[in-house]
């Protein structure tokens, strides 16, 4: 057990001489570490992993190597990654049949085993180390400090990179210095609204009441989002210090992690963590002998996107329906049981420990003039780096999609990005240059949101994109309010109707009279930004609309209903596998005089076909095509 602050101290010297052993090799021993998210683990991560204990026990071994499990490394379509400590070795896409081979070549042999080594798309060369993956070179990692590096389930190594160094801190400081500290910062909220969380702290603070909360939203529900996640999953005591710092300096002492279910790895290792720092001392009462106490309670969410929303997550944790409340009053003057409540998302509320042990300056020095600090997005859709992407606010589109994100897979045109999730827009190539910041992305179009980023290319149907959109909102409203309950319904009948080729000219005029209506009336921000995909698409691509509604026709070849297969005779060779695959038969064999000759071909029943796209698949001399 912790029970001073000096006690600390000496932990904390300990675990980072220990830690720092490892990794610089001083203790005679080679260390690998593989990641422990989800995307490795469900790629046999863990399978991995038992495969080189074995190996290792059965070479006997055991004293030259060891073998641990972290982190999210970021680079998730690359996984899974094994590094090896000191020589800061990385092999990615580790199969369980490269175990063997690993150890006896690298650790037995000190040989790197080049085949499973990064090789950069734009030079074609093997890179050992991680630090030279241009993934990785303009990323900074606050907000994910640890994660890939520490074993989330062992107190003792988040020590050893700093972890309670930022609430130590603060316990020496009186409550208002360390809120000044937070708005000192400049931070503002990760969760989407990028409300400048020092001044929400401030609302808490000077309310009087003898009983506050601090809630911790990891209710992460945008389509490809994963930060909130990885986060949980690869430094959960982080988090777990920004709430108690955050209780610290409103005086309250009890915080709620809201999680939802559908996330095991990281409810299981923030059970985990809270257990651990209980036992340490380090939560609960008197903590550190500075009569500071703070307790940490686990909610589950059943998936419900619109619990996302911070009074809608408060119904849930008191146990009713998750719908919106009317503000004001807003939860930092009334929010659980009625008592003065901050809600910080995941992200926030891990950039807090740096804030306070290094310092207010250092975090306000990265970034832009409003938007200080790091970044996290879910890079995804049509990019070849996907993953997870710490990145300095100013960054630009352009360096996130080509300079980390590699470029579009098959040199194809980028055509948008969607960042914000649901509630986003569409930014088009001549928004590539523009810094991303919470104002900046909001004058364009857009809003940063909690850090969803897809990519498009030329492939995508925008339409398509504003449907597929609209359909989660709408499945995802919670139905309390008439104009998004109603409003986004229509909308989606409209976009609809579109993308089967009945719409009309008039119902753009009424997409974006719909728009301005559930915007302006809708309780909560999930239908207040319900329409922004509708109208980024309107914006930007207003001529696909126009094509399939005046042509009927999809220039991306995406809506079924506006497109049809087509063999051409002149490449077809008869082969007959589209015939064989197809799971309607509508694909018959015909024949056709080609320069005096009889020649034998296939052709489809486009008035059968259901547009599956096997045959496209099967066919070995791409005779077959949309149109």
């Amino acid at each position: 057990m912790i029970k001073t602050i000096e006690a600390l101290d000496d932990r904390i010297k300990s675990c980072t001489d220990c830690f720092e052993e490892k990794i610089n090799g001083s203790d005679g021993k080679r260390h690998i570490v593989l990641c422990g998210g989800t995307g490795c683990l469900s790629n046999n991560s863990k399978e991995i992993k038992e495969k080189f204990e074995k190996v290792l026990k059965d070479k006997n071994l055991e004293y030259k190597a060891t073998v641990n499990q972290v982190g999210c490394f970021g680079f998730c379509s690359q996984g899974p990654f094994v590094k090896i400590f000191p020589e800061d070795t990385l092999y990615r896409l580790v199969s369980i049949d490269d175990v063997e081979e690993i150890v006896e070549s690298d650790i037995m042999n000190d040989k790197i085993v080049e085949r499973l080594l990064y090789v950069e798309p734009s030079t074609s060369e093997k890179v050992k180390k991680q630090d030279d993956i241009n993934f990785y070179k303009k990323q900074k990692r606050i907000a994910l400090h640890g994660c890939g590096v520490i074993n989330p389930e062992d107190i003792t190594e988040a020590l050893g990179v700093g972890a309670f160094e930022g609430l130590k801190r603060a316990l020496s400081m009186d409550r208002q210095a360390v809120i000044d500290e937070v708005l000192a910062s400049g931070i503002r909220g990760r969760g989407g609204a990028g409300f400048p969380s020092g001044r929400k702290w401030q609302f808490a603070y000077n309310d009087e009441s003898d009983e506050k909360y601090v809630v911790c939203n990891g209710d992460e529900g945008d389509p490809g989002a994963f930060m909130d996640r990885s986060i949980l999953e690869g430094n959960p005591l982080a988090v777990i210090e920004g709430m108690m710092i955050a209780g610290y300096a409103i005086g309250a002492s009890h915080g709620y992690f809201y999680v939802r279910a559908e996330y095991p790895i990281a409810v299981n290792r923030l059970k985990i963590a809270i257990k651990q720092a209980e036992d340490t001392g380090l939560l609960g009462d008197n903590i550190l002998g500075t009569g500071f106490s703070f307790r940490c309670h686990l909610r589950l969410g059943a998936g419900a996107f619109v619990c996302g929303e911070e009074t809608a997550l408060l119904n849930s944790i008191e146990g009713k329906r998750g719908m919106p409340r009317p503000r004001p009053p807003f939860p930092a003057v009334k929010g659980l049981w009625g008592k003065p409540t901050i809600i910080n998302n995941v992200e926030t509320l891990a950039c807090i420990p740096f804030i306070l042990r290094e310092g207010a300056e250092k975090f306000a020095s990265v970034g832009t003039e409003n938007s200080k600090g790091t970044k996290v997005f879910a890079l995804g859709g049509k990019v070849n780096n996907v993953g997870l992407v710490e990145v300095p606010m100013g960054t630009t589109l352009r360096e996130l999609i080509y300079d980390i994100g590699g470029g579009i897979p098959g040199n194809k045109k980028f055509k948008a990005i969607q960042t914000g999730g649901p509630s986003g827009g569409c930014l088009t190539e001549e928004y590539l240059d523009e810094p991303i910041d919470f104002d900046n992305l909001v004058q364009k179009g857009s809003m940063m949101g909690s850090g969803g980023a897809i990519v498009m290319d030329e492939d995508n149907c925008m339409v398509d994109v504003a449907k597929f959109y609209m359909e989660f909102i709408c499945e995802e409203s919670c139905g309390k309010c008439s104009p998004c309950r109603i409003g986004t319904k229509r909308m989606l009948e409209i976009l609809t109707r579109i993308t089967e080729g009945q719409g009309t000219m008039e119902d753009l005029d009424t997409l974006e009279e719909l728009s301005k209506t559930v915007k302006n009336n809708s309780l909560c921000a999930l239908g207040q930004t319900s329409a922004n995909p509708v109208n980024s698409t309107l914006a930007h691509f207003r001529d696909e609309y126009i094509a399939h509604i005046v042509d009927k026709k999809c220039p991306s070849h995406v809506c079924k209903s506006l497109m049809e297969y087509y063999i051409d005779p002149d490449k077809c060779i008869g082969c007959g596998l589209c015939a064989k695959g197809c799971p309607v038969d509508c694909i018959k064999r015909t024949d056709y005089i080609a320069e005096g000759h009889k020649l034998a071909s296939l052709k489809i029943n486009a008035s059968e076909c259901v547009k599956c796209g096997s045959c496209i698949s099967v066919c070995r001399v791409n005779a077959i095509s949309k149109i």
